[in-house]
């Protein structure tokens, strides 16, 4: 199992994942990738997520006790209401994440629970839920900015600091009703802006990647809102080596979407 090997000290990759729905746990084939790829990673002292899913201004702290759930989707079955990842919380990473983020970046904390941008991959990949776990919100939606905001948290990853951003590589949910009825394959823009992104993240391109939104190909079907994207940058921030290739883990469609995800160094 992923979850059973001891604490290792030392750095952490940062990582980017797509979260999938709910359904994610009932999947064939993707929880078995997400368990493999958290099994190949030293087991993280503490996990900071960064989700789609939560965006607060200014850039914000979730529950630092064991945080409760939000589940915030909608017209699904009722068992998956009934999930729970009784993770530890915290205080001592909330301490820390305050700690490097420089004056004119105010931090607040709430006592927000985790939402299934975060709870979703986690109940898969360490389920046996003792790794303390804190949530993050996204400020905005300004590439440089969550880029920034990552170079702020790259330290911690040398303090066995798992730091996941949490989106999908393509969320184009009102284009692929073609898809939810079991059509095989994924549309162009879905293709189109994932092996763009490949490409630009293999050439250590920022500049394109920051300006997604004019360059990408399938825009703006592939992101017709951009959260799920943004939490890209803050992953790349935190690469503590600037330019090096990311490793993808992850990749192929679901239900049109791409569910690319990777790590940095």
């Amino acid at each position: 199992m992923p979850d059973s090997q001891p604490a290792t000290p030392g750095r952490l990759p940062a990582v980017y994942l797509g979260h999938g729905a709910p359904t994610l746990i009932d999947d064939t084939t993707w929880p078995a990738e997400l368990a493999a790829w958290a099994a190949a990673m030293p087991r993280p002292k503490s996990i900071l997520v960064v989700s789609a899913h939560w965006q607060s201004a200014p850039l914000t702290l979730g529950a630092t006790d064991p945080a409760p759930l939000v589940y915030d989707f909608y017209g699904f079955p009722e068992r998956y209401y009934q999930l729970q990842y009784d993770s530890p919380g915290a205080p001592e990473l909330a301490e820390r994440v305050m700690a490097v983020m420089p004056a004119d970046e105010p931090v607040a904390q709430r006592n927000r629970g985790l939402d299934h941008g975060a709870f979703i991959p986690l109940l898969i990949m360490y389920p046996d839920a003792e790794i303390p776990i804190l949530q993050m919100s996204m400020p905005d939606l300004d590439p440089a900015h969550l880029f920034a905001i990552g170079r702020r948290l790259a330290p911690l990853r040398d303090e066995g600091v798992l730091i996941m951003g949490s989106g999908f590589m393509t969320h184009g949910l009102p284009f692929v009703h073609d898809y939810f009825s079991g059509r095989p394959g994924a549309p162009e823009w879905s293709k189109e802006f994932d092996l763009w992104t490949v490409e630009k993240l293999e050439r250590g391109d920022l500049d394109s990647l920051f300006d997604f939104r004019n360059r990408a190909p399938g825009m703006p079907y592939a992101h017709p809102t951009v959260e799920h994207f943004a939490p890209l940058f803050v992953t790349l921030g935190a690469a503590t080596e600037p330019g090096s290739a990311p490793k993808f883990t992850i990749d192929g469609y679901w239900l049109g979407l791409a569910k690319r995800s990777f790590e940095v160094k």
